[in-house]
């Protein structure tokens, strides 16, 4: 029989858990060597998608009973302008190369992306293999990583603060409780769920430390996720509500001087750390980190907060999806002074034009309105720019997680 005609697209169950890892391992080319250097053991390596596997909506061909290509999507929420969301997050996606070039993938991602629609998942994050293939497919960058490099001679001069920080184990509950309000007034930031711990976790050293800032009343305010090694102090991840802890956390940083000879990080906030330091030459680089997907315009525009106006406001617009049918064509979205909108189909066909990878990004103020059109990415007459801008807020996307 003809290997097309073999193929059939179903569930990934947890029975399919070997053949899972084997696709997964192979694709991303992880070998149990690199799993040992982290501190994994061979009873965990066995067992340590089967979360996935239980908890994720996972599809996948079938070439008889070998499974040949295959995507999973988390159950996952995030904040948009201090609304929850809910996301599907696509991840362990790939394909075994005698079976490429026969449209497997776009397929799936199709039938993820309506199985998305149908749970209320009106947007879908992931991390890009390949930022242009993933374009293609209706996705957009919506949050940048920062790495940055200070040398022990660069570090911040300790500034006083009347709390204090403490050591604790990473897992330890203080850290998820300052990360979940930390999350909850970041745009587009992850609601971790033990699902999406779990994953923020996976791939660490067992030597990752945390240092948590405690104010005058005991209250956690901040954290840092950290390891030294070879005289460098690693950051993974600095998280802060408020100014006095992230001046505290610095003051922890800056009291390993002796001990190190530089400290390098990754930052999140899309904001240069540099003008916060009194030796601001420092070295900074910056590349586009996860992208993000409108899944379903009409559920996403219902759910999405509007800046509030004094009066009731209609935005017609014209939107192209290259894949999903109910993405296409001219909507209306009356928005109500509060900034609530209903969506309807219909309306000034020419009022703006613009792709479903444009309103990603735009919608998540990862580019601002007229950014967007002076590139060409909108399509609009200046009065309708102005509108667009009215009716936005601004806020920077921060995203951290990786999965």
């Amino acid at each position: 029989m003809n290997r097309e005609k073999r193929l059939e697209l179903k569930k990934v169950e947890p029975k399919h858990l070997q053949q899972f890892n084997q696709l997964l391992r192979y694709v991303f080319q992880v070998t149990n060597s690199n799993l040992h250097e982290v501190g994994w053991k061979e009873p965990e390596i066995a067992s340590a998608k089967l979360p996935v596997l239980e908890q994720a909506h996972v599809l996948g061909w079938f070439d008889n009973d070998k499974l040949v290509s295959q995507a999973a999507v988390y159950p996952f929420q995030v904040r948009i302008f201090n609304k929850t969301f809910e996301m599907g997050g696509v991840t362990g996606v790939g394909t075994y190369p005698e079976y490429a070039n026969m449209g497997l993938m776009a397929k799936l991602l199709y039938k993820a992306l309506v199985d998305m629609r149908e749970r209320g998942q009106s947007v879908s994050y992931l991390f890009p293999y390949s930022i242009p293939y993933y374009r293609r497919k209706g996705w957009e960058i919506i949050s940048d990583k920062m790495t940055f490099e200070v040398k022990d001679f660069q570090l911040p001069k300790m500034r006083t603060v009347l709390g204090e920080v403490e050591r604790v184990d990473p897992e330890h509950e203080v850290i998820k409780e300052v990360y979940s309000r930390f999350a909850h007034k970041s745009h587009a930031a992850m609601i971790r769920n033990e699902l999406a711990w779990d994953e923020y976790w996976r791939w660490d050293l067992e030597d990752l430390t945390a240092a948590v800032y405690y104010d005058q009343s005991r209250q956690a305010n901040g954290y840092v996720l950290y390891w030294i090694a070879d005289e460098v102090f690693h950051i993974k991840e600095m998280v802060y509500v408020n100014e006095e802890a992230r001046r505290g956390l610095w003051n922890f940083i800056s009291a390993h001087f002796s001990m190190v000879t530089k400290v390098v990080g990754d930052n999140y906030s899309n904001e240069p750390i540099a003008f916060l330091l009194e030796d601001a030459e420092i070295k900074e680089t910056i590349s586009p980190y996860f992208m993000a997907r409108i899944v379903d315009i009409e559920q996403f525009i219902n759910q999405y907060p509007f800046k509030p106006q004094k009066e009731k406001r209609t935005w017609s617009f014209t939107l192209e999806d290259p894949l999903l049918e109910w993405n296409q064509g001219v909507f209306t979205a009356e928005i109500s002074p509060e900034g609530k909108a209903v969506l309807s189909r219909g309306g000034d066909a020419d009022a703006a034009k613009l792709d479903i990878q444009t309103m990603t990004a735009l919608l998540f103020a990862y580019r601002k309105p007229e950014y967007l059109h002076r590139t060409g990415r909108i399509e609009c007459a200046p009065d309708t720019l102005e509108f667009i801008e009215d009716l936005l807020e601004t806020q920077t996307p921060y995203f951290s997680d990786y999965f």
